[in-house]
């Protein structure tokens, strides 16, 4: 009775909502009330009756489907899209082109900034009485875990450490006389008995203390200051892998984005610590991103207390030829622990724009390059291998607990926004418009590889067969492939429009989201 009242309330609001934007944009024509009311109201009463259909179909106004934040942007915005996409297409077909662009699209875009404030405001309200809110399990299982809780589930903490201590007195004195007593403890229980003799102790931002250092076959190099100072960090680590022994250990800090966040916010009150934030986001994260600003980036901070996410720090040991052993939060930093198992991986320091091309297995095995808008943090693509160990996969296919993924990249992702400049290798002739994803390599050697030897005799595709089968994990992904490809060797035309057009039902109807199976980017 309550969830049917809901669904009635909602689609009372929503109606009330697209008829305010529809009258916003005639009353912004001239003689709006004697012309274009009249003229535009069947177009008004086909674009409602399509909207309402459209947004019980995708959920936007059943009670626990729209939880948060990123669930009521995901929602309103693709059940909008579709029904303002089909209403056009109902126009094209009849042939119907007298009716204002301005008005058509103007209230569909108003009517979705409605929507998205009126719908944070609720889930504000909501989220102050949580606890009595009956979707509460819904809200805690959807909810991502945070930083602490993914690293305190790794195998950090010194939790592997069962062993007297046994350190050298003279490397506890250094510890101590850089980071205190209490740091050090810490950081001991992290490192063991590791610390032999052949271990150095730094705080240092400057690659002249590392290359400086008298050894270039050292057990152990602890660098207390936080990297986030370190102006060319990858050259940095290139220097401290240079002067470790094969499997020596490296040990750093830093402030994750998420520290700084809550640092930046705790520091100062109300209302001045979200301006100051905001500040400090435009200034330590836009400004050094773009090509034309980084210049101005650098001027203003001298490239000091850079922002760093837990991704890209240890995206970048990886990418310096270390494997990441263990992490663990000490005082307000995030300590890593890593092991030189190669030489560095060549890289682009800090070069990273909003559109990316990213290595994958095409036809014959051969490696395209597949373009993509980022979504991941910097360096995320040296950790695969590392996320896959801690979390595994998930149904569908993804990694679970994916933090390479930022804010943004997850909304980009739902909505297939990252999807868009794959349009390039279409036209290119490196995929076909639907068919198998193309992997990355390390995301193909979890293929059988039967499987591998039979998906590489066909290009890839823009929409793989996942989203007409929706398997739940690899072993599934990979039955629906192999369906998908006997079945398109039989009838290849047929095969890929009966696919397209149920994978695009899938995605609008049944909660199919971007990115799927896809190995990451």
């Amino acid at each position: 009775m309550e969830k049917s009242k809901f669904k009635i309330l909602t689609l009372l609001a929503d109606i009330v909502i697209l008829t305010i934007a529809f009258l916003i944009m005639v009353w912004t024509k001239p003689a709006s009330l004697r012309l274009y009311l009249p003229s535009h109201t069947p177009f008004f009463a086909g674009l409602a009756l399509i909207w309402i259909i459209v947004s019980f179909l995708n959920g936007k106004v059943h009670r626990g489907k729209v939880i948060n934040y990123s669930t009521l942007f995901n929602k309103v915005l693709t059940s909008n899209i579709i029904a303002i996409g089909i209403t056009a297409l109902l126009m094209y077909t009849i042939r119907e082109v007298s009716y204002s662009r301005t008005i058509v699209l103007g209230t569909a875009l108003v009517a979705t900034l409605l929507e998205l404030i009126f719908g944070a405001l609720y889930i504000a309200y909501k989220k102050a009485v949580l606890q009595d809110y009956e979707e509460y399990d819904k809200y805690k299982a959807y909810k991502k875990p945070s930083e602490y809780d993914l690293v305190k589930g790794t195998n950090g903490n010194g939790s592997h450490i069962t062993e007297a201590l046994e350190v050298n007195p003279n490397i506890v004195r250094a510890l101590e006389n850089e980071c205190g007593a209490d740091m050090t403890r810490a950081i001991l229980k992290m490192t063991g008995s590791r610390l032999t003799d052949h271990t150095a102790v730094l705080s240092t931002t400057t690659i002249f203390n590392i290359s400086g250092l008298l050894h270039n076959d050292y057990h152990y190099i602890i660098n207390l200051h936080k990297i986030n100072d370190i102006k060319k960090l990858d050259a940095f680590l290139d220097a401290v892998n240079s002067k470790l022994m094969l499997k020596g250990y490296f040990f750093c800090c830093v402030e994750t984005k998420d520290q700084r966040k809550r640092r930046i916010l705790k520091k100062f009150p109300p209302i001045i610590n979200y301006l100051y934030y905001t500040l400090d986001f435009v200034v330590k994260r836009i400004l050094p991103k773009l090509k034309w600003t980084r210049k101005l980036y650098f001027f203003l901070t001298r490239g000091e207390n850079a922002v760093i996410s837990r991704a890209e720090a240890l995206g970048r040991l990886s990418r310096a030829g270390f494997r990441i052993k263990q992490e663990s939060f000490i005082g307000n930093l995030l300590c890593i622990e890593a092991r030189k198992y190669s030489e560095p991986h060549t890289g682009n320091e800090n070069i990273y724009g909003p559109l990316i091309a990213l290595p994958r297995v095409g036809k014959n095995g051969r490696m395209i390059k597949v373009y993509k808008l980022r979504t991941m943090h910097p360096y995320s693509e040296y950790i695969q291998d590392y996320v896959y160990k801690l979390h595994d996969l998930q149904d569908g296919g993804k990694f679970k607990h994916d933090f390479r993924i930022t804010s943004w990249g997850a909304v980009c992702r739902k909505i297939w926004l990252d999807e868009l400049p794959m349009l390039i290798n279409f036209f290119r002739g490196d995929m076909k418009l639907f068919g198998v994803r193309p992997l990355s390599k390390q995301y193909f050697e979890l293929y059988k590889p039967d499987v591998q030897n039979r998906r590489i005799q066909y290009k890839p595709g823009l929409v793989p067969p996942f989203y007409a089968d929706m398997p739940s994990d690899l072993e599934a992904i990979q039955a629906s492939e192999l369906k998908y490809l006997d079945s398109y060797d039989k009838h290849p035309v047929a095969t890929d429009i009966k696919y397209f057009f149920k994978s695009m039902w899938n995605i609008a109807f049944h909660k199919a989201g971007g990115g799927g199976g896809g190995g990451g980017n």
